[in-house]
C-alpha cells in the first residue's frame, strides 16, 4: 500500500480497538453539562467531537499530538540549508502520530511531487470566472474541478467495502494536499502577474514548490511559506472549517467535497479572512495618519477610535486562548531573525504593545492578546506579497493538512454521520415551564 499508508492503517486499527474498549466501558458515562445560552450561542464550549491531530491548550496554545510550537520547530525536518520545520513532516506527525525521520519527511516530499500533476479541465474551470473573482472563490471552484479526480467518489460507486472506506479518502488526501499548492499558485499568477504561470520544480519541497510557483525565489521567503504552512496546518476540530470537513465528510462526501466545504467556512471574516481584514486596517490606519511608521501614542488613539466606533481591532482575542498566540510568537520571531527594521512588521510590534492593554481596560475581554492573523501579512508585505484578498487562499493551503488527516482518521474509526438534535424556541418555553424535558432525561 505504501510506506506511510502502510504505518497509518496500522495506528487507526489499534486506535479502533482502544475506543470500542472505552465505549465498552464508559460509553454510558456523562461527560460536562450544556448550558441553553450555550444552545442559542453556537454551541461555544461544548465537548461533542474528537480530533486526533490537535489540541488547542488556554495557556500553551495549539498542540499538535503533544507537541507546541517551540517543539515542532526545533524536532522537525528541516529543508538543506533551512531553520524551519517542512510542513510535510507535521502533516506525517498528525496522521501517523509520530515524529517522522528525515527519511519520512523527504519520502513524503517526493509522494507529494508524484502526485501533484493538475488536470487541464481545473484550470479551464477557473479561466472561466472573470478575474476579478475573490481568489477564495478561484480556489473552491478550482478543488470542485478536481474532484472529478476523487478515488472515492469512484470506488463508492462501484460498491466499495466500507471497511475500505478509510484507503479511498486516504489516496484522496495525498492527491489533493499534492495538488493544492499548483492550483492556489495558478490563482495567484491569474489574478495578479497577468496570467504569467510558472510551472512547478520538482526538485523543491512542497511549501518551497508553491513559493516557487507563486514567483517568489528568495530563500526566506521559501522558509516563511514552511512555517506559515505548518503553524497554520490545524487548530483543533470545533473552528468552522475544521468542523465543517467533519460534518460533510460524516456524510461520506468524498475529501474533495469535504475540503471544499470546510474551505468556505474559512472563507469568512470571523474565521480565516480574518488575516485579510488585519493588514487592510494597518494600511487604513497609515492612510488616514499620513504615516508608513505611526508612533506609538498615535496608534493607541486610533485603537481607541476604532473601539469608540463599535468596531473591533482586527487580529486580537481568541475564544480559547488566555495569552499571546504562539504562532504570533514564532512569526515575531521570524520577523526579529530575517526583517527586524522593516516599517510595517515594527508597526505590528508597536500595536502589540498598545493594543491589549486598552482591551483590558474595556473589562469583558478575557482575552486581549494577539492571534496568528495579527503579524502574518506584514511578513507577506515585506516580501512583496501586498494582496491581502490572497492571504486567506494561504491559509486554506496550509489546514489541508489538518483536516484532511482528520478526515483519514474519521473513516479509519468508523464515525458515523453527525446529526445533533435542534430543539425549537418554543419548545424551550415548555421546558422552562416545566412542561417538558427537551433534554431527554
Amino acid at each position: 500500500m505504501g510506506i506511510i499508508k502502510d504505518r497509518f492503517k496500522t495506528k487507526a486499527d489499534a486506535m479502533g480497538l482502544e475506543i470500542k474498549e472505552l465505549l465498552k466501558e464508559h460509553g454510558n458515562k456523562v461527560i460536562g453539562e450544556v448550558q441553553l445560552s450555550q444552545v442559542y450561542q453556537g454551541m461555544r464550549g461544548i465537548t461533542g467531537l474528537v480530533t486526533e491531530t490537535s489540541l488547542l491548550d488556554s495557556q500553551e496554545g495549539i498542540r499538535f499530538r503533544g507537541y507546541t510550537i517551540p517543539e515542532l520547530q526545533e524536532k522537525l525536518a528541516k529543508a538543506p540549508g533551512g531553520a524551519e520545520p517542512l510542513p510535510e513532516g507535521l502533516f506525517y506527525l498528525m496522521l501517523v502520530g509520530e515524529l517522522p525521520s528525515e527519511d519520512d519527511v523527504h519520502h513524503l516530499s517526493s509522494v507529494l511531487q508524484r502526485r501533484s500533476h493538475v488536470p487541464n479541465h481545473v484550470f479551464d474551470t477557473i479561466e472561466a470566472l472573470p478575474v476579478n473573482t475573490h481568489p477564495m472563490t478561484q480556489f473552491v471552484v478550482g478543488v470542485m474541478a478536481l474532484q472529478t479526480e476523487s478515488q472515492f467518489a469512484k470506488r463508492y460507486a462501484a460498491g466499495m467495502n466500507k471497511k475500505d472506506y478509510w484507503d479511498a479518502v486516504f489516496d484522496d488526501t495525498m492527491d489533493l494536499i499534492a495538488r493544492l499548492p499548483r492550483v492556489a499558485a495558478y490563482i495567484y499568477r491569474r489574478k495578479y502577474r497577468k496570467g504569467e504561470h510558472i510551472q512547478p520544480n520538482g526538485l523543491l519541497d512542497w511549501a518551497g514548490n508553491f513559493a516557487h510557483m507563486m514567483g517568489f525565489e528568495d530563500e526566506s521567503f521559501k522558509e516563511l511559506m514552511r512555517l506559515y504552512m505548518t503553524i497554520h496546518a490545524d487548530h483543533e476540530g470545533g473552528n468552522v472549517s475544521a468542523h465543517t470537513t467533519h460534518l460533510v465528510g460524516s456524510a461520506l462526501s468524498d475529501p474533495y467535497l469535504s475540503y471544499a466545504s470546510g474551505m468556505n467556512g474559512l472563507a469568512g471574516p470571523l474565521h480565516g479572512l480574518a488575516n485579510q481584514e488585519v493588514i487592510k486596517w494597518i494600511f487604513d490606519m497609515q492612510e488616514e495618519l499620513k504615516s508608513t511608521a505611526p508612533t506609538k501614542d498615535q496608534i493607541v488613539d486610533y485603537v481607541k477610535k476604532t473601539l469608540s466606533e463599535g468596531k473591533v481591532v482586527p487580529g486580537y482575542g481568541h475564544a480559547v486562548l488566555r495569552k499571546t498566540d504562539p504562532r504570533f510568537t514564532a512569526q515575531m520571531e521570524f520577523g526579529k531573525k530575517h526583517m527586524p527594521d522593516d516599517p510595517l512588521v515594527k508597526t505590528v510590534w508597536n500595536i502589540y504593545e498598545a493594543v491589549p492593554p486598552i482591551l483590558q481596560s474595556v473589562g469583558k475581554i478575557k482575552n486581549p492578546w494577539p492571534n496568528v492573523d495579527a503579524h502574518s501579512g506584514a511578513l507577506l508585505v515585506h516580501y512583496g506579497m501586498v494582496e491581502y484578498e490572497y492571504y486567506t487562499v494561504l491559509f486554506v493551503v496550509s489546514r489541508a493538512l489538518g483536516v484532511l488527516a482528520s478526515l483519514c482518521w474519521d473513516r479509519a474509526l468508523g464515525f458515523p454521520l453527525e446529526r445533533p438534535k435542534s430543539v425549537t424556541t418554543d419548545l424551550v418555553k415548555q421546558w422552562l415551564e416545566g412542561k417538558d424535558n427537551i433534554w431527554g432525561e
